[in-house]
C-alpha cells in the first residue's frame, strides 16, 4: 500500500492508498516542486525549480534548469526511474515540467506534465 499525495482521506475515511505507478508520479511531482532546505533531515532534497518562475526566461537559464532538474531525478529517483525527455517552460507565473520515464519495477513508460502557478 503507498500513501497518496497530497494526503488525505477516502471515502471510507480512511487514509488514501494508490497504486505504483501513481506514487512514482507523487514522489517526481513533490521533488520537483520542493524546495532545497525545506525537508528537516534532508536539506539538500528538491529540485529548487519555483524559485526560477520569476526569472528572466533566456535559453540559458532554459538549459541550467533542465541540467538542474534531470540532475535532482537522477540522485533522488534513479534507482526507480529512467528519465526518456525532460522539458522544462516558464510562462508568466506558471511553470510546466513535461517528463517522459520509464518506471525500473515494471518498464512501464509514463508521460506526465507537471503544472505550478504562482500567485
Amino acid at each position: 500500500m503507498n500513501i497518496d499525495f497530497p494526503f488525505h482521506f477516502d471515502q471510507r475515511g480512511r487514509t488514501a492508498d494508490t497504486d505504483d505507478a501513481d506514487h512514482v508520479r507523487d514522489m517526481i511531482e513533490q521533488l520537483l516542486f520542493t524546495h532545497p532546505g525545506e525537508r528537516v533531515n534532508r536539506p539538500d532534497f528538491g529540485s529548487g525549480l519555483l524559485q526560477l518562475v520569476f526569472a528572466p526566461n533566456s535559453p540559458e537559464l532554459a538549459a541550467a534548469l533542465q541540467f538542474t532538474v534531470q540532475a535532482s531525478l537522477q540522485q533522488w529517483l534513479g534507482d526507480v526511474i529512467d528519465v526518456g525527455s525532460l522539458q522544462v517552460s516558464s510562462v508568466d507565473s506558471t511553470l510546466k515540467v513535461d517528463l517522459a520515464y520509464t518506471i525500473r519495477a515494471t518498464g512501464e513508460a509514463r508521460s506526465e506534465s507537471f503544472v505550478r502557478s504562482l500567485p
